[in-house]
């Protein structure tokens, strides 16, 4: 448990398939690196940060995400909790 877990972004893209299959990754793992191969890449690094923007979108607000060439690295935050009195 903990370790990082890579997979790949084909030309098909974000997809939902492919979410489900991050959903089911961060079950076990807090973090997951994706490398956007050369396929899915149509303006470069922009795609890149387009598909990680989608990607953090999709899975909603307890992940944040990081781009380093053209890899997404995706960590799991726990969430905050709001106080009341």
């Amino acid at each position: 448990m903990g370790t990082m877990i890579q997979i790949q972004l084909g030309k098909n893209g974000v997809t939902e398939s492919f979410i489900e299959t991050l959903k089911n990754h961060f079950k076990k793992n807090k973090s997951v690196r994706i490398s956007v191969l050369k396929s899915a890449r149509e303006d470069g690094k922009k795609s890149v940060k387009e598909y990680r923007d989608k990607i953090i979108e999709k899975l909603g607000g307890n992940f944040k995400a990081r781009t380093i060439g053209f890899v997404i690295i995706i960590k799991k935050i726990a969430p905050r909790f709001i106080l009341r009195n």
